[in-house]
């Protein structure tokens, strides 16, 4: 057997990475990272759409889940403060030949990312009506939006996993399994959708569920390739404890979360003012 035999995929995609000309690099790894974004939005497209089929409430129903939307993005950002700030660390510790130091910024951001999930799951099962009335829900559309955050609340742990774990099988070259990780989760959602709304009768509680399975689907592919032969990088339990050094290096991401707040609040402010002026279209 030749050396190059011996020689395993994920060394091969390492190599890939620091000798392979840009333009191959974009063309491996942007495009299946931009079709995993758009595959992301699915989620939320596909819940609106059997939502707004639902009969007699759908309208009204529709609007109570889209209220959420401030509060799934501010989730998703946390998986992007984490994720997102942490893989290029790795990835600049792979080019070091770090692989050591690589692997510990991968669990910590692993225990991180659980970290923020227990938190945020607490705050959103406590005070998800509050944050909800003040980004715009009124009373005939607010209980929608409560009954999909309580569900959707309890799958957070899923989607921070997802998302920001993502980025480390991304930033190892493997994009397609990365968008793959997504795809899995998207097509799962479309399947069990009309199956929890409709089937079961159970309203937006239904889409919520039915998203939350799908990350956790998602989940356990992540995790399970993260922690599998052919990824460079392994979750290892002596890499899980957190360490200040590699958790104070993702400033690049901090501001995130805030970015999403603001964006949003100014599109509800904004929505506000044309309530004012159109209040026939208030629900």
């Amino acid at each position: 057997m030749t050396e190059t035999e011996n020689i395993n995929p994920s060394s091969e995609d390492k190599e890939f990475l620091g000798k392979a000309p840009i333009g191959r690099l974009l063309a491996r790894l942007a495009v299946p990272t931009v079709v995993a974004q758009l595959i992301n939005m699915l989620y939320n497209i596909v819940d609106r759409i059997y939502i707004g089929h639902i009969p007699e409430v759908g309208a009204t129903a529709l609007t109570g889940v889209g209220v959420c939307m401030p509060l799934i993005l501010i989730v998703s950002a946390f998986a992007s403060l984490v994720g997102y700030g942490g893989a290029p660390r790795a990835s600049i510790f792979m080019g070091k030949k770090d692989k050591d130091s690589a692997e510990k910024t991968l669990g910590n951001c692993f225990t991180l990312q659980i970290i923020i999930s227990v938190i945020l799951t607490v705050v959103l099962l406590i005070w998800n009506r509050d944050f909800l009335m003040a980004f715009g829900a009124s009373n005939n559309t607010i209980e929608y939006g409560v009954s999909y955050m309580n569900i959707y609340a309890l799958g957070t742990i899923f989607v921070e996993i997802t998302l920001g774990m993502n980025a480390f099988i991304t930033a190892q070259g493997f994009a397609k399994t990365g968008m793959l990780s997504v795809l899995i989760g998207a097509v799962t959602n479309i399947v069990l959708d009309p199956i929890f709304i409709f089937g079961f009768d159970m309203g937006v509680r239904g889409a919520a569920l039915a998203t939350i399975l799908s990350q956790a689907l998602s989940c356990i592919w992540v995790v399970a390739f993260l922690s599998g032969k052919r990824t460079f990088l392994k979750i290892k339990k002596n890499n899980l404890g957190l360490r200040s050094k590699i958790t104070d290096c993702r400033q690049s991401s901090r501001f995130t979360p805030g970015l999403f707040y603001c964006s949003y609040q100014h599109f509800n402010d904004s929505s506000g003012f044309y309530q004012e002026k159109f209040p026939t279209y208030q629900l």
